[in-house]
C-alpha cells in the first residue's frame, strides 16, 4: 500500500491542480463575457443616443428620451440578472469607505467627504434617470448636443433665495488617456458662458446678468463614481440672484464652446425666452444685490426709441 501512495497522492495533486485551472478559466471567461456584454450595452446605448440629441421638439424629446432610458436600464438589469453585481449602484461609495477604514492619514480638507458629496449628487441624477420619468422643465440641441435644464424652481441658499437650475448636458465629447501606470484619466474639455437679459412689461431692458465658468457641482464623468450612470453626460447646477420686481420677460442664452480629441471646437448655443416666473421675481421693494450701473445706447435699452425718433 506504501508504494502506492505517493501515486495516489500524485493523482489527488493532478485533479486537484486540473480543478483549479477549471475554475480558474470559467472566472475568465465569465469575466470576459460580463466585459463583452457591458460593452454591448455602451455601443448600443451610444448608437441610440445620437438620434435624441438632435430632436428639436421638446414634447417629443421627453417622450422618446423616456422611452430610451426605458430601455437602456431593461438592459442594466437583464446584465446584472446574468452576470452578476451590484445593484445598489454604490461601489465607489464602498471603496471610499474601504480606503479611509485602511488609512491612519487624516482626512486632508475633508477629501472624502468631497467624493462622498460627488457621489450623491451624481446618484441623485441617477435614480431620476432610473425612474423613467425624466421630463426637463426646458430643453434645446445645437451641434449635435443636448442641453436641459432640469428645473427651474427657488430654494433657499445660505441667507437668500435664489433660482435654482440643475442643468445635464448630453453628447459632449471626451478625451480619454491612460498613463504609463495603466490609469485611465477621461476629460471634458469644455467651457460654459450664460447672459440673462432682463425686460420690464414695456419690453425696455432694465437689467442683465452675465456669467462663465461653472455650473457648480460640476461632474464631466458621472459615470466614474456610480456605474451604469448614461455615458457622455456632464452634470451641475446654476443658482442665479432672484430678480427685480418689475421684471417682465427674459431672454437667457447658454453657451458652450468645446475642444473635440481631435482639435475641432464646438460652439453650442441655446436660448430661452419667455414671462419670467413669479417666483423667480424679488418682492415689491426688496433691493437687487450686486447690481452694477452701466450704460447702454438708447436703442438697445428701448427697441422702440429709434420708431419714436421718426
Amino acid at each position: 500500500m506504501k508504494r502506492y501512495f505517493g501515486i495516489i497522492v500524485a493523482v489527488i495533486g493532478v485533479c486537484a491542480g486540473i480543478v483549479w485551472t477549471m475554475r480558474k478559466w470559467d472566472a475568465k471567461t465569465a469575466e470576459a463575457a460580463r466585459e463583452l456584454n457591458m460593452q454591448r450595452i455602451r455601443g448600443d446605448y451610444l448608437e441610440r443616443a445620437a438620434w435624441l440629441r438632435n430632436v428639436p421638439d421638446q414634447k417629443l424629446y421627453i417622450d422618446e428620451n423616456q422611452n430610451f432610458l426605458r430601455w437602456y436600464f431593461k438592459e442594466v438589469t437583464e446584465h446584472l440578472n446574468k452576470h452578476g453585481g451590484n445593484r445598489d449602484f454604490d461601489d465607489y461609495l464602498k471603496e471610499l469607505d474601504a480606503r479611509s477604514a485602511k488609512s491612519s492619514k487624516d482626512d486632508e480638507g475633508g477629501k472624502t467627504e468631497q467624493k462622498k458629496a460627488r457621489y450623491e449628487y451624481a446618484r441623485k441624477v441617477f435614480d431620476s434617470f432610473k425612474k423613467a420619468d425624466y421630463a426637463p422643465w426646458w430643453t434645446a440641441t445645437d451641434k449635435g448636443i443636448r442641453f436641459d435644464i432640469v428645473s427651474a424652481d427657488t430654494i433657499r441658499v445660505g441667507p437668500d433665495d435664489k433660482i435654482h437650475m440643475p442643468v445635464v448636458v448630453w453628447g459632449l465629447p471626451r478625451d480619454s488617456r491612460t498613463d504609463d501606470k495603466g490609469f485611465t484619466r477621461v476629460t471634458v474639455n469644455a467651457s460654459f458662458r450664460f447672459n440673462w437679459k432682463l425686460y420690464d412689461e414695456k419690453q425696455k431692458l432694465i437689467a442683465e446678468i452675465p456669467g462663465e465658468g461653472g455650473p457648480d457641482s460640476r461632474d464631466d464623468v458621472p459615470d466614474r463614481v456610480v456605474k451604469f450612470f448614461p455615458p457622455m453626460v456632464v452634470i451641475g447646477q446654476y443658482d442665479i440672484d432672484k430678480l427685480p420686481a418689475e421684471t417682465k420677460t427674459a431672454e437667457i442664452e447658454w453657451s458652450i464652446a468645446a475642444r473635440t480629441p481631435t482639435g475641432g471646437d464646438i460652439n453650442a448655443t441655446f436660448q430661452w425666452k419667455g414671462e419670467v416666473p413669479a417666483a423667480w421675481k424679488l418682492g415689491a421693494g426688496e433691493g437687487w444685490k450686486g447690481a452694477t450701473d452701466s450704460i447702454r445706447p438708447e436703442e438697445e435699452i428701448d427697441p422702440n426709441a429709434g420708431k419714436k425718433k421718426k
